[in-house]
């Protein structure tokens, strides 16, 4: 037997004017739906941008401040690079996912001197809208609610719209243990309807469009019980991604990301670089807390002399580590007398 699809459709709700610290997010919201002839059924889910929830909200900080904004911002820091503007993070954000910048922004602010910072609880801020958009709304309906923000995905080029936040929506759909159209047996799938909601509702709103909603029909994802967001991101024991493979080197030899450590032996730069700074850096890093020895970097030998054969060793172990950090390769060889040895660079720059 087979059923027929079901038909959902996006659109977009234009007509929000910019928002600005203290509006009435929902009346605007509301007054938006109804002058584009848009009428709230049961089972809608509005996706809304966590960007004009912050404006409503003031959630701001000083554009010139943006690096510590980001730091206040930040659980703890996954990966960093080097840019031209600056460094660059990816960290776990108070308020909750895995993202870069902990989703300190600087577009669409409608102030240049300003970057907007994300709600604290997402989950509550989207309860809290969805409250007021019925409130305002003025009869019931039983809607759900998505707040969404933008992020890249490991493996992935680009971005895509995500569920930072949602209220009354189903979050995920556990298939595992049924079947497939086939009849043969579903064991991983677990479908992110949330963050489909999101990605849809992008197709219609944007950063370029200034449509900061949409409304998305015939989902089927509007439940009363539905889980937060905060739910759905992966940290602790399920996180197999906690830190970048350079940054999980560099923090086994002592030099975790988002540190003095980290700043002092130099971060690795979002561009390619070339084989004597990527050697000297690992020479830094493996030379870290161990005073007792010395090295002389050439172009293709890193000598080591220490006050015995252990030390130098301890550090030609480690120096082999740091430069698998940096996409190089070693291999060790003993020096001339007591406490010496080289680390002989020899993968290709």
């Amino acid at each position: 037997m087979t059923f027929p699809a079901p038909a959902v459709t996006v659109t977009a709700v234009a007509g929000v004017p910019e928002v600005r610290a203290g509006d009435d997010l929902a009346g605007l919201l509301v007054t938006a739906l109804r002058d584009a002839g848009l009428e709230l059924a049961d089972g809608d889910v509005l996706v809304v941008s966590s960007k004009v929830v912050s404006k409503a909200a003031g959630l701001t900080a000083p554009a010139a401040s943006r690096d510590d904004a980001v730091v206040a911002q930040s659980l703890r820091v996954v990966a960093e690079r080097v840019t031209p503007t600056g460094t660059a993070r990816v960290v776990e954000s108070a308020a909750g996912p895995v993202m870069a910048a902990a989703g300190v922004d600087a577009s669409n602010t409608g102030d240049d001197a300003v970057v907007l910072l994300l709600p604290s609880d997402p989950d509550a801020a989207a309860a809290s809208l969805r409250d007021a958009v019925l409130a305002a709304w003025g009869r019931p309906v039983h809607i759900g609610l998505v707040l969404s923000d933008t992020a890249g995905r490991p493996w992935r080029v680009g971005q895509t719209d995500f569920a930072l936040g949602a209220c009354g929506v189903t979050t995920v759909e556990d298939l595992r243990g049924g079947v497939d159209a086939d009849g043969r047996p579903l064991q991983v799938t677990v479908r992110c309807v949330a963050d489909e909601l999101a990605a849809a509702a992008d197709l219609v709103k944007g950063k370029d469009r200034a449509v900061p909603v949409a409304l998305v029909r015939g989902s089927g994802a509007v439940r009363a019980d539905g889980a937060g967001a905060r739910t759905i991101v992966r940290t602790g024991p399920e996180d197999w991604f906690g830190l970048g493979r350079v940054e999980a080197v560099r923090a086994a030899l002592g030099v975790p990301p988002g540190t003095a450590a980290a700043l002092d032996v130099g971060i690795p730069a979002a561009w390619p670089e070339d084989r004597p700074t990527r050697v000297a850096r690992a020479v830094r890093v493996a030379l870290r807390d161990q005073d007792e020895v010395a090295a002389d970097v050439g172009a293709d030998e890193v000598e080591l002399s220490g006050e015995d054969d252990f030390s130098a060793g301890l550090v030609a172990a480690r120096l082999l580590v740091a430069l698998h950090g940096e996409g190089l390769a070693g291999t060790v060889r003993r020096g001339g007398r007591a406490g010496h040895a080289a680390v002989v660079v020899h993968a290709p720059a």
